[in-house]
């Protein structure tokens, strides 16, 4: 609905909506951990359940039952038929069994929610002040893989949904020319090591990233049998001294990476990467950017995801536009020569020395 044709009490409905926010992702979180969602969607085809039968099944009272239910009604997540029974709504249906919801729900709650109390010092600063939260590091990078295992498990879930899904239709353009040694810059846990490796025989990787994450990675890949293909290199991009990576690769990948980064950054980091490239070298890149979503509940993502870098990342990056990456990629030296869709949310620049 168009915001000019937007009732009065419609307006204000939406605005208590907000108001009240917290208490309702609260409910559903709750709703999603004791087992009531589950149990009133298996009973979807058989008429719902009541209240008591809830509380007998769970073992829980039907006091904390009903407060839950009451909201989650009125959020339109649960509704009570004729009989009084709950059934679910195509909201809970989908908070209930949603890949994607679940996601961003475990990662809302276990990562996120506690930091974003701070977030109006995180924008005033222009630092991750809800980071204190989860541990002492300057950003959340640094942090990752001491994280304590829930809080971790969300945080990598969420990481590899958007990625994972569209590593198959990445190789393929990674592999087009059949490079030997890829250089993959932010390599994370070593997912997309591994899947190089196991897509092609004759390729060498060698992931550069935090000495955290690269030691996660390397026993990953070493675990799977890869140890004599993928390498490593330590480097600390918000490092105030001068920053060089190794030279040889015939191509560079970075994927979901220069978002963690300011402008600033990602040109530094662009840059440092041209200068080991010789004229032959690919620099791969793959982003979701805010401009190249054809759902408005793709962009809504993003777009919270930017909050999240604000809060509790590093306190300076976000969710770009591809227009934003396009200037700094030219800054730096770099030509786009090919500019590809990969599966629903991705777009893969290919660059080249200028």
């Amino acid at each position: 609905m168009p915001i000019k044709s937007l009732k009065a009490i419609d307006a204000l409905e939406t605005a208590q909506r907000i108001a009240f926010a917290p208490f309702i992702f609260q409910t559903t979180v709750s709703l999603r951990k004791l087992g009531i969602l589950d149990l009133i969607f298996e009973k979807r085809k058989k008429g719902g359940i009541s209240i008591d039968d809830i509380s007998k099944k769970l073992s829980i009272s039907k006091y904390g039952i009903g407060v839950l239910l009451e909201i989650a009604e009125s959020s339109d997540i649960v509704f009570k038929n004729e009989k009084g029974n709950y059934e679910i709504t195509k909201v809970g249906y989908f908070l209930n069994t949603h890949e994607t919801v679940n996601v961003n729900i475990n990662f809302t709650n276990e990562v996120c929610y506690k930091g974003l109390y701070h977030l109006n010092d995180s924008i005033k600063n222009e630092k991750p002040e809800g980071l204190k939260e989860l541990g002492n590091w300057n950003t959340i990078y640094e942090g990752l893989s001491a994280l304590p295992p829930k809080i971790k498990k969300s945080w990598f879930e969420f990481d590899h949904h958007y990625s994972d899904g569209v590593f198959n239709d990445a190789l393929e353009i990674v592999f087009r020319k059949n490079p030997k040694t890829i250089f993959d810059i932010g390599g994370n846990t070593g997912k997309f090591a591994l899947s190089a490796c196991k897509y092609s025989a004759d390729v060498n990787i060698k992931i550069i990233d935090l000495p955290g994450q690269l030691n996660v990675a390397l026993s990953n890949t070493k675990n799977a049998g890869f140890g004599d293909r993928v390498s490593g290199y330590e480097i600390d991009w918000l490092s105030k001294e001068d920053l060089k990576i190794p030279t040889g690769a015939n191509t560079i990948w970075m994927s979901q990476f220069l978002d963690c980064f300011s402008e600033k950054e990602i040109l530094k980091i662009l840059i440092t990467s041209v200068q080991s490239m010789d004229n032959e070298t690919e620099l791969l890149i793959m982003e979701t950017f805010t401009d190249r979503q054809k759902f408005d509940n793709a962009k809504f993502i993003l777009e919270a995801t930017s909050l999240y870098f604000a809060v509790l990342a590093n306190g300076n990056s976000k969710m770009y536009p591809a227009k934003v990456f396009e200037k700094l990629i030219a800054k730096a030296g770099l030509v786009i020569k090919e500019d590809i869709a990969v599966g629903e949310y991705h777009t893969i620049f290919v660059c080249k020395k200028k």
